[in-house]
């Protein structure tokens, strides 16, 4: 791409010079700047090509790859996907004689933080290839060709390493490739689009019998924006789902953060991984990497079952602040968070992690359920549950204030979100309906139906328990924490029915 930056340079300060001797300006200085310009662009040619890392001399070097797929847990599933798709190009002779035409390309699609990217660094190493990465956004400039050169560089740069270190393969990576990616909507041309076009003109020249071969790997977070023409078969023959890992899956991520710490006997991953359901393994790495940063404030060698407590809360809601809030206001957010809690527990027993009152993220105070199961499938039942659950806080200030406070407004927002929910998935009153063709009134109307009913259900609930309130503030207040066992102990000693 070094062309690219002299031609902007170039045509930059030409436009600057005209400007400025148009105004009268002496350019005599301007001048010297530019040739001081240029030669910086010289010296640091190559600067401006998407292979991996910056090596001697400003020039682009290929990633050695030493990540390997044991390295990466909770994606097994995603991992023999691909290694048997990468088993085309290491075992050529195999499938050679039985006809099959190697891929060209494989797609990796899921939420941000599953390791993505850690398989294509693992897939590089398997296949013994040259490993070269760039993200989509590399590629967008305002300059009309210059992402299809550069698409075109990455390719012949491809080509031109693997044959220089003597492999038989080289992979591609590029990360979010929606950018370029995205669907064509047929009118004007874009830069995107000849991007995009050229993309698929370098995909539709690999070959499988060329050397050394190519093989292009792509993430993505949002599978659905991408063209047709990228995902039919040919392009990218393979598209690999990385989900969320589940239970099993953050107990060995979990393990394998924690091979280099140094953990007190009282941490048990396996309740780590139940109560961090929905976690990312980034987010498990970092709970991992904060729950050490707690124990080295202490001055403690080992990290303690408190210290992840703490890591997962600031990993889920953000670290604490300082907000410092009246008595009253205390008061109301230990009788809201009770709320929360108590529904849950009389719904769901046993799920109530810890009921804390100190502000964190945006919030004043906080209920961290952990699910009994991963659950992935949700009935009417269920999800009625769930919005009598985010109901709660608000339902408690009215039981003892007589009205609610700005404090509901995310629980509120919970709860339309699984309103809507229900509806587009068919199971309120309406039926299978399509959600696109309902009016605001209509909206609102079922909204409230259903609110209004699970509000009034949610206060009843409450008030058979109203002694619990009594019993659990009074320590709330004190303690500012109670974790689940201790409230399913205060619970317990409630009479009601």
């Amino acid at each position: 791409m070094r062309k690219y930056g002299i031609e902007l340079l170039i045509g930059g300060a030409a436009a600057l010079l005209l400007f400025l001797a148009y105004i009268g300006v002496n350019v005599v200085p301007v001048l010297l700047l530019v040739c001081l310009g240029a030669g910086v662009a010289f010296a640091s040619k190559g600067r401006g090509r998407l292979a991996a890392m910056p090596g001697k001399n400003g020039r682009q070097l290929p990633v050695s790859s030493t990540f390997t797929f044991e390295s990466i847990g909770g994606q097994d599933r995603a991992k023999t996907e691909l290694v048997e798709a990468l088993d085309f190009l290491v075992k050529r002779e195999q499938i050679a004689k039985l006809g099959i035409r190697p891929l060209k390309g494989i797609l990796l699609a899921g939420p941000p933080g599953t390791g993505k990217t850690l398989l294509a660094k693992a897939a590089a190493q398997y296949t013994d290839s040259v490993y070269l990465t760039a993200s989509g956004s590399e590629f967008v400039e305002m300059y009309v060709g210059v992402g299809a050169g550069r698409i075109r560089d990455l390719f012949r740069e491809a080509r031109t390493k693997a044959k220089k270190e003597g492999k038989g393969s080289a992979v591609i990576f590029i990360d979010e490739i929606e950018v370029i990616g995205g669907k064509r909507d047929g009118g004007q041309q874009r830069e995107y689009d000849q991007t995009l076009n050229q993309l698929l003109t370098e995909m539709d020249g690999i070959h499988g019998n060329e050397n050394p071969r190519i093989l292009l790997i792509a993430a993505t977070n949002r599978k659905e924006m991408l063209d047709s023409a990228l995902l039919r078969p040919g392009r990218f023959d393979r598209h690999i789902t990385v989900d969320l890992p589940d239970r099993k899956g953050r107990r060995h991520i979990l393990g394998i953060h924690a091979a280099n710490k140094q953990l007190d006997s009282s941490v048990d991953l396996d309740e780590v991984a139940e109560q961090t359901f929905s976690f990312s393994g980034a987010q498990l790495e970092s709970v991992m990497n904060e729950a050490a940063i707690y124990a080295m404030r202490e001055d403690l060698e080992e990290i303690g079952k408190l210290h992840m407590t703490m890591a997962i809360d600031k990993v889920m809601l953000g670290e604490r602040s300082d907000k410092e809030t009246s008595p009253d206001e205390r008061k109301r957010v230990a009788l809201h968070e009770l709320g929360h809690a108590i529904a849950a527990e009389t719904l769901r027993p046993g799920s109530v992690s810890q009921v804390a009152l100190s502000p964190r993220g945006g919030t004043l105070g906080y209920v961290r359920h952990q699910p009994l199961q991963d659950q992935y499938l949700y009935s009417k039942q269920y999800l009625h549950e769930q919005i009598m659950i985010a109901l709660g806080g608000a339902a408690a200030e009215e039981m003892f204030y007589g009205e609610r406070s700005t404090g509901s407004r995310g629980d509120f927002d919970q709860a339309v979100g699984i309103v809507k929910h229900l509806v587009e998935c068919g199971l309120t009153e309406l039926g299978i309906i399509d959600s696109t063709m309902m009016t605001p009134d209509r909206w609102a109307e079922i909204t409230s139906s259903i609110l209004d009913g699970l509000m009034a259900e949610t206060k009843e609930r409450l008030e058979r328990h109203r002694d619990v309130f009594q019993l659990s503030l009074p320590e709330l207040l004190k303690e500012e924490n109670l974790n689940g066992s201790r409230f399913r102990e205060l619970l317990a000693q409630n009479v009601a029915v």
